[in-house]
């Protein structure tokens, strides 16, 4: 009796520790894995990387976070009771090698992230496999040719990150159709060109970054979804006017370094949310007045430098409740400095927040500096830049006045002409 429980014993162990050691993880999922460490050059597998460390002698899942597969992935329990990966999200180890012959065969994928490492060649239409994707983190890579078509596949894709990458030409409009639950798009810091696409049917996008690309066109607010947060298209080919009406829900808006022309819209200055605004390095040529004291703006960053705005210093900024950063550097205004920038500079009050940065720089203004302003002796307390005016008087001992001289009387009166 005593050896028929000692041999069930020994059986039993047997299959427990036979169970213990089988595969966990779905067969097509390990092919998968195989197939993504296989695309690496060898050389760029160092020591202590994730791809470095995976040994397919091993169930990947079942020894995830040992030393067989220290990391790289992570794996889920679905619903059939099937143990699947759910994430790739490899280390910035410097992986070089091509993506676009992969087969991405990953069915329950919710997140890619290849960033920040050395993968070069074409997007592959393969990744139209990836139907349960919802980010896809390519940023920072050597990645060419064009968006392909096939993203219009990813239904659940919430974010995609192809920036600062080489891509090229005109993203594809069937493209971005179908990508209804599109929460954020970066595609800044490449090669791409034509006008931007229509986007406005993707009313879940409330964060578009296009910058540094060469991206042409004028901005037409009826491409833009209503439930834009920010929108930065800076160091483009944007022409044409600034339009006067955006989504109701921006906050930020950086278009600066284009080609952008005519009046700064006062319906920005109106605006309920806006926080934010950065048109500098443009050719705009004026400034619309809103017509009201400018008590009802919430702005509180508006940088205009670096344009060709004619006229007087608006007087309406000064008296804004949250701006707090004003910038209109070597643009085209003369006149005085309106009291109102002064004193909110120095005593705010009455609900205003004080200016931090007040830069007037490089214009044409004449005449004194306001009194409230010669007060300000700690250049800690607000940074204030005069100089390359047409002040009466800012003498280089002033903090606000060094970094340049003040223009040539001749210079100033052959523009101001109301210079005596």
């Amino acid at each position: 009796m005593g050896n028929f429980f000692l041999l069930h014993s020994l059986i039993l162990l047997s299959f427990t520790t036979h169970f213990s050691q089988s595969i966990i993880t779905h067969w097509q999922d390990i092919q998968s894995l195989k197939e993504l460490k296989n695309s690496i050059q060898p050389n760029s597998l160092t020591p202590g990387s994730c791809l470095s460390s995976w040994n397919f002698s091993f169930d990947p899942c079942q020894n995830l976070f040992s030393d067989k597969f220290t990391c790289g992935f992570r794996c889920d329990i679905i619903i059939s009771g099937e143990t699947r990966i759910t994430e790739i999200s490899l280390d910035q180890a410097g992986y070089s090698g091509s993506i676009s012959n992969i087969s991405w065969n990953f069915p329950y994928l919710q997140i890619l992230d290849l960033s920040n490492n050395l993968f070069w060649g074409p997007i592959p239409d393969s990744l139209s496999n990836l139907t349960n994707l919802k980010r896809i983190t390519f940023s920072h890579n050597f990645l060419s040719g064009s968006p392909p078509i096939s993203l219009v596949t990813l239904y659940s894709l919430e974010e995609l990150y192809l920036d600062n990458n080489n891509l090229k030409g005109i993203f594809p409009q069937p493209a971005l159709n179908g990508l209804m639950n599109l929460k954020r798009l970066e595609i800044q810091g490449n090669q791409l060109n034509g006008n931007f696409p229509n986007l406005g049917q993707l009313l879940n996008l409330t964060f578009i970054d296009a910058s540094d690309n060469s991206i042409s066109g004028e901005v037409n607010p009826e491409n833009l979804p209503l439930s834009l947060i920010e929108l930065s298209m800076r160091n483009n080919h944007l022409v044409g006017t600034i339009p006067a009406v955006f989504p109701v829900t921006l906050q930020v808006l950086d278009l600066s370094h284009n080609n952008l022309s005519g009046s700064v819209p006062s319906t920005l200055f109106n605006h309920p949310n806006l926080q934010q605004v950065t048109l500098s390095f443009n050719q705009l040529n004026s400034i619309q007045d809103p017509g009201y004291s400018g008590r009802g703006s919430g702005l509180i960053a508006v940088d205009l430098s670096n344009n060709r705005i004619r006229g007087f210093l608006p007087a309406f900024m000064g008296l804004m409740p949250k701006l707090s950063a004003l910038s209109m550097e070597n643009n085209l205004l003369s006149g005085l400095i309106p009291t109102q920038y002064a004193l909110k500079a120095v005593y705010p009050g009455n609900g205003l927040e004080p200016f931090e940065r007040l830069l007037l720089g490089g214009n044409y203004l004449f005449g004194p500096i306001p009194g409230p302003l010669m007060k300000v002796k700690d250049p800690g307390s607000v940074t204030v830049k005069l100089a390359g005016n047409c002040l009466y008087r800012c003498p280089v001992n002033l903090f606000f006045c060094e970094g340049g001289e003040q223009k040539s009387l001749m210079e100033c009166k052959s523009f101001n002409h109301v210079i005596p």
